[in-house]
């Protein structure tokens, strides 16, 4: 009952939410409603300031907690290996579902711009080493201070490998082992309770983010876009069937119940556009849904970085957009370059802000596409920012959730046998 209620709470706070933006962009001059809106973006700063403060020490306990459980570096090898191949096969097929829709809808096609004579425009976006070569090496963090600090969950994830691997042979050897284990189980415990605390924000940060959005840019805004945003988001449906379909063939009907578990974290992540105010949710929902810790608190970090498959179909039918209100045709052979190279600079998404729009940016030029072009998305990204995180969160609740299933088949049994359907009945009563 009481996620229900904070589901009910959320959506309810979305539609005051576009209300008040609405008031306040209607009948507020340019000026003061440009004002209202930084209140209302402070009201969610504070709020994923809190998040964010959360993040690198749950991640931390979580995932040691669960690697000292493991005992055995196969288990690390073999649970990285399904989760890569995972990541791998759902990234890839997000790019082809955005690259296939854009051709069929043609989105840009009816805008007939011209090239400008002087391509280089003031875009704000941070494109300098955006690089495969600079993602490698940010991946090792110099000091896990510095990583928590800056909330790099990649180097987090990194360094807890390697103290949770130490940690497993080390309880093997002595008691001590076990005392320190005990310790960091407990303050896993303890960032879960101060998560339902933040979390009881998050009504009040999903009004201010959307009134904050509408207040600025106006209904007008999605109107003129309208085909844009709808087809973008009818991708999404498509994908998210896709993916809700390939779940459905490894855990059976039970993919329902997950879908009905992460409703909350989905909710959260499309309000404020942000996979990290979701994260302490899914986890908790993966969870109720019977994934082992040991699994979920490595593999969903994992995916924070490398399975993004909303900003994944978000960038190739972003792309092919700017491609085409410039008439610019493109061959099959160059969209599969431009598919395979985005396959590539996305893995560098981690930690960089707003990054689908930065990569989309830093592809352009690769292939002599106008570098303007990303000013006509960058006014409407918020609204495309939300549905594309929405779809981060539940692409990687199943790839945990399916990991956790073949893990299981091979006899890696989880810490409680509960089936889902038994977890999510004690869960709503």
């Amino acid at each position: 009952m009481r996620r229900q209620k904070l589901v009910i709470q959320i959506a309810l706070a979305i539609i005051l939410g576009i209300l008040a933006g609405w008031i306040c962009h209607h009948y507020l001059e340019q000026g003061l409603a440009k004002e209202v809106s930084s209140y209302f973006n402070l009201v969610t700063d504070i709020f994923l300031r809190l998040i964010k403060m959360i993040i690198a020490p749950l991640v931390f306990a979580t995932l040691v907690s669960g690697l000292s459980s493991m005992g055995n570096s196969s288990a690390v090898g073999r649970i990285s290996l399904k989760a890569m191949i995972w990541f791998v096969s759902a990234s890839l097929l997000s790019l082809i579902i955005g690259m296939a829709l854009a051709n069929l809808f043609q989105p840009g096609s009816d805008m007939n711009l011209t090239i400008p004579v002087n391509d280089h425009v003031a875009t704000g976006l941070n494109t300098d080493g955006f690089t495969l070569k600079t993602f490698i090496s940010h991946i090792f963090p110099r000091s896990i201070v510095e990583a928590m600090a800056n909330n790099e969950i990649l180097q987090i994830l990194v360094f807890s490998i390697f103290f949770g691997s130490a940690l497993a042979f080390v309880k093997g050897k002595s008691a001590s082992g076990s005392a320190i284990e005990k310790v960091i189980g407990e303050l896993a415990k303890v960032m879960f309770r101060v998560t339902d605390y933040v979390m009881g924000l998050a009504p009040i940060a999903v009004f201010a983010a959307i009134a904050s959005a509408v207040t600025q840019q106006g209904l007008g805004l999605i109107y003129d876009y309208g085909r844009l945003i709808g087809e973008f988001y009818l991708g999404l449906v498509i994908l998210w069937s896709v993916l809700f379909f390939i779940g459905y063939l490894f855990l059976g009907k039970s993919i329902v119940i997950l879908g009905k578990l992460i409703r909350e974290p989905t909710m959260l992540a499309f309000a404020t556009a942000s996979s990290e105010s979701a994260y302490p949710k899914t986890m908790e929902a993966l969870d109720k849904f019977g994934v082992p810790k040991k699994i979920s608190s490595f593999v969903l970090p994992l995916g924070y970085s490398f399975n993004l498959d909303g900003s994944m179909m978000y960038q190739s039918f972003a792309i092919l957009f700017i491609a085409q209100a410039y008439n610019i045709d493109l061959s099959l052979t160059e969209q599969v370059l431009i598919l395979l190279t985005l396959m590539l600079t996305s893995k560098g998404m981690a930690g960089v802000a707003r990054a689908s729009v930065v990569v989309v940016a830093a592809t352009l030029p690769m292939f002599n596409l106008p570098e303007a072009g990303i000013l006509l998305i960058i006014g409407i990204d918020q609204f495309l920012d939300m549905g594309r995180t929405a779809t981060n969160v539940v692409g990687n609740s199943i790839s945990t959730a399916v990991v956790a299933s073949l893990e299981k088949k091979h006899g890696d049994h989880p810490e409680h046998e509960s089936e889902p359907e038994q977890v999510y009945a004690e869960q709503v009563k």
